[in-house]
């Protein structure tokens, strides 16, 4: 299971590392060649996404005891993620705006204060909207501790059930132990009653025999 995301992590890297590339070329191509451009970075942006979304199923399969160090990894990821995403949305205004200058061509000078202002306007949208995704990944980061800390719960709840039982077994035993000690000591007593009753006969026989000897001696001698 770890060995999984530990691919995905690696192709995420790439991947991740040939986006920063060419966010970085956008501003610097022309024409065709920045449309080009901007089109392979989507594509490579939705292809980051659902690694991402793969890696997050693989994460939710760990075991809770070792999932703690892959959450702290994923957010990190997601985290690169916003960061890429907002800087292609930079880089994409920078093309828009470039792409305006070339349809207006020399009227775009003349426009040149509505240009500005368009693009302050832009860069106040922009920054509510990773206002909006920086809440949005920390009520997901959030979201994911919480259910995180529900399945150690329930994990821990089993436990004690099972611990509970293997009690409740064990004292049964111990019950069933007690039981059977008491027949064995009524049992042990009983036959020590006999040991000591036999003997009592015995030594009263023993008696009654060593009496009848001394008078049969007795009037052996008496008639003599």
């Amino acid at each position: 299971m770890s060995s999984d995301f530990e691919g995905y992590e690696q192709d995420f890297a790439v991947l991740t590392a040939e986006i920063t590339g060419r966010i970085g070329k956008v501003p610097k191509l022309l024409g065709d060649e920045k449309k080009q451009m901007v089109a392979n970075v989507e594509k490579q942006l939705e292809e980051a996404r659902e690694l991402l979304e793969q890696m997050e199923l693989e994460v939710r399969e760990i075991p809770a005891q070792s999932r703690g160090m892959y959450s702290s990894r994923m957010r990190s990821y997601k985290q690169e993620m916003g960061k890429l995403e907002a800087d292609f949305k930079r880089s994409r205004i920078a093309y828009s705006d470039e792409v305006r200058n070339e349809l207006l061509g020399d009227d775009g000078n003349s426009s040149e204060n509505q240009l500005i202002k368009l693009r302050e306007e832009r860069a106040h949208l922009l920054d509510n909207t990773e206002r909006l995704e920086r809440s949005s990944r920390r009520l997901e980061a959030g979201y994911q501790i919480a259910v995180e800390t529900e399945q150690i719960g329930q994990e821990m709840l089993e436990n004690l059930s099972q611990d509970r039982e293997k009690i409740q077994r064990s004292r049964e035993r111990l019950r069933e132990t007690d039981a059977n000690l008491g027949k064995s000591s009524r049992i042990l007593t009983g036959m020590l009653r006999r040991i000591i009753q036999n003997r009592i006969l015995i030594v009263i026989l023993a008696i009654i025999i060593f009496f009848t000897i001394l008078m049969a001696i007795y009037f052996s001698v008496k008639r003599h």
